[in-house]
């Protein structure tokens, strides 16, 4: 037996890893996985693609299933998720340690890095609730759909890079100076739930209730992630 996921680019990582742990145990199941974007694996979805699992920021997951996407009642909430800042591995380290040095090292940077994602969305309004949007307009690199931010911070395209820290994590080319200070920290959950198309129902039940099992904790601490 074969279930079918879809899910964003930040969990690539821990799924990939919890879905092996599942097999273990569950022998005569296998998990396939495809990681994209997160507006990509939202469209495919709504385009009819065939999943089973559809695993994305909580607000999307809602979204798919008021459109009848996704059996509502299904849905678990799987990780919380923090934003975190990264530069390029060889670039002076800014201090972050509270909102005015994030500021300052934004205003600093001679350009700025963001997803498309929920945690980009979070940063712009930052910015505008910041009174910066329109100086940083110019400076502001959206990275495209399935594109990490943190790639571009490697490569140089971006001076300062806002992601969330299980897809900056281990990330070679860069530093990861931190999560953002408390004040500010921008906090994604991660859910998951089963498409109305699914007819495996029941092994995608025991895969759900697996995944938000306290059993995968450890795992979702090391890609960077906390249970939900």
């Amino acid at each position: 037996m074969n279930i079918r996921m879809i899910s964003s680019m930040a969990t690539q990582a821990l799924l990939s890893d919890l879905n092996q742990q599942f097999q273990a145990i569950q022998p005569d199941t296998t998990v396939s996985l495809v990681s994209v974007g997160g507006v990509s694996a939202a469209e495919r979805v709504q385009a009819g693609e065939t999943f089973d699992v559809v695993v994305l920021a909580a607000n999307a997951i809602d979204q798919l299933s008021a459109s009848g996407q996704l059996l509502a009642e299904s849905r678990i909430d799987l990780a919380r998720s923090d934003v975190a800042l990264a530069i390029r591995a060889d670039s002076p380290v800014p201090d972050i340690r509270t909102e005015a040095n994030v500021k300052a090292a934004v205003l600093a940077a001679a350009s700025v890095g963001i997803s498309t994602g929920p945690s980009g969305v979070a940063v712009n309004a930052l910015f505008e609730r910041w009174g910066m949007a329109d100086v940083l307009r110019e400076r502001i690199v959206t990275a495209p759909p399935g594109v990490a931010v943190g790639s571009l911070v490697a490569s140089g395209e971006v001076a300062l890079g806002f992601q969330q820290l299980s897809e900056l994590k281990d990330l070679p080319g860069i530093t990861v100076l931190g999560p953002l200070p408390s004040a500010i920290q921008i906090i994604t959950t991660f859910s998951a739930a089963r498409t109305m198309a699914c007819e495996q129902p029941e092994a995608v039940q025991a895969l759900l209730a697996f995944l938000a099992s306290a059993a995968t904790a450890d795992s979702k601490q090391a890609h960077g992630m906390s249970p939900a």
